[in-house]
């Protein structure tokens, strides 16, 4: 008779594993890949952060300047939208604006532009060093582009973001510009 329970709770169990259905993303699965594992920058309240401080949550990583004219606030006004349409669940998840120029984005900037598109939004920064390193472990290309003036200049940087599932591990890349909708189907999956 314990042969025979064995026996059911076995194929219940292997029958139950096959209907669990692996995630289907709809944004770029990058799970696995060994870089995007870390970082250590200050947060716009002057706080030390790693990837370590948000486990627990699912998390958003962007890159960007407070003075990009287009990719940048496009980007985080549908993040913010991204934040509504998850409703309660929002709040396990962490979205991290990554500054790539630091000379001009200080801490006191990065409180003011970050927090207007969502309370919930951190502004990441470190300096030229920290910077280059963080865009160098996450395979993100930055690069000033001089303007008329001295000062006036833009940055060209990478336009995507990266996805953390609650344990830290790299799961998504999510290209610029495709809607909210692909966005938050993903992090819906990520979150249950």
């Amino acid at each position: 008779m314990n042969k025979i329970f064995a026996a059911f709770a076995i194929v219940l169990t292997l029958g139950l594993s096959a209907c669990s259905k692996p995630a289907s993303f709809q944004n770029t699965d990058v799970t696995g890949l060994r870089y995007a594992e870390d970082f250590a920058l200050t947060d716009h309240n002057g706080v030390p952060r790693n990837l370590a401080s948000f486990r627990g949550k699912v998390v958003l990583v962007f890159f960007g300047y407070t003075q990009c004219p287009d990719v940048c606030p496009t980007t985080m006004a549908e993040l913010a939208g991204v934040m509504k349409e998850l409703g309660p669940k929002a709040d396990q998840v962490q979205v991290l604006f990554i500054t790539v120029d630091p000379e001009r984005d200080t801490q006191q900037l990065l409180a003011e532009y970050v927090p207007a598109f969502d309370k919930r939004f951190l502004g990441l920064r470190g300096d030229a060093a920290a910077t280059a390193k963080v865009a160098k472990e996450f395979k993100v290309f930055y690069a000033k582009v001089p303007g008329k003036q001295p000062g006036s200049y833009s940055m060209d940087h990478t336009a995507g973001s990266y996805v953390f599932d609650k344990e830290g591990k790299v799961r998504l890349f999510i290209r610029h510009g495709q809607g909210s909708g692909p966005l938050v189907n993903d992090l819906r999956q990520l979150l249950n």
